[in-house]
């Protein structure tokens, strides 16, 4: 049975709807509740406990707030997308060459900070969001590398499932491509804190709606051209 979690507008438990439909969640979504959900559904054992940490923004660099989604396959890996909206075109798409349960174990300490970085003198010509190739490090480990992609048939698929999905978390009707995609296909999405520091940086912080949508940066993204 396919699960799907509600995160609408109850302030109650979370309720469990056994249809493969997607759902529409409002601003005042519990995301703590539905970030743990994911991850016990991911690695039920993991025991995660969400940070209260809530460091605030720099008020010297420009911000604004984008859609991010985090997807994948049980058992396979795991891409980024980062769009101005839930039915707009990919600002951004990349694909981590670790699976999806991997980052839920890192989940466990109650803070993850993704840092992207590559080369400036080889990546000088082009923006942040044209880079091929990033080194990637998971709470300061190196881990491979992130690779930027084109959108394909199955991430529209993926995308055009989720448009009326403005805050959530859950699982997704769609068959893996091959045996190394084994499991469901999950997702975690959320607004985030767009932060430009320069020409060679940026960073996205996830919003909780639940907390008036402040960033109490338990998920966090950096891009650096270093």
């Amino acid at each position: 049975m396919r699960m799907m979690i509600d995160l609408g507008r109850q302030r109650g438990p979370l309720y469990i709807i056994d249809t493969p439909t997607s759902v529409d969640c409002g601003r005042e979504v519990r995301f703590r509740r539905s970030f743990r959900s994911l991850v016990e559904c991911m690695v039920p054992c993991c025991g995660f406990q969400p940070s209260d940490h809530n460091d605030s923004l720099s008020t010297d660099t420009q911000s604004s707030t984008l859609t991010g989604t985090f997807f994948g396959y049980r058992k396979g890996r795991v891409s980024f997308c980062l769009q101005d909206d839930t039915r707009s075109s990919p600002l951004l798409l990349l694909e981590f060459a670790v699976p999806t349960a991997y980052l839920a174990r890192e989940m466990q300490s109650g803070m993850l900070r993704i840092a992207l970085e590559c080369d400036r003198q080889k990546e000088r010509s082009c923006s942040l969001y044209g880079v091929a190739v990033w080194s990637m490090y998971c709470n300061g480990r190196k881990v491979g590398f992130a690779i930027r992609r084109q959108m394909g048939a199955n991430d529209a698929e993926v995308l055009r499932l989720m448009q009326s999905v403005s805050v959530g978390a859950g699982v997704l009707p769609i068959a893996p491509k091959s045996d190394s995609e084994d499991g469901d296909l999950m997702y975690l999405r959320a607004s985030f804190d767009r932060v430009i520091g320069s020409v060679d940086s940026e960073s996205f912080h996830m919003l909780n709606p639940g907390a008036g949508g402040s960033s109490g940066q338990e998920l966090s993204i950096f891009l650096l051209r270093s």
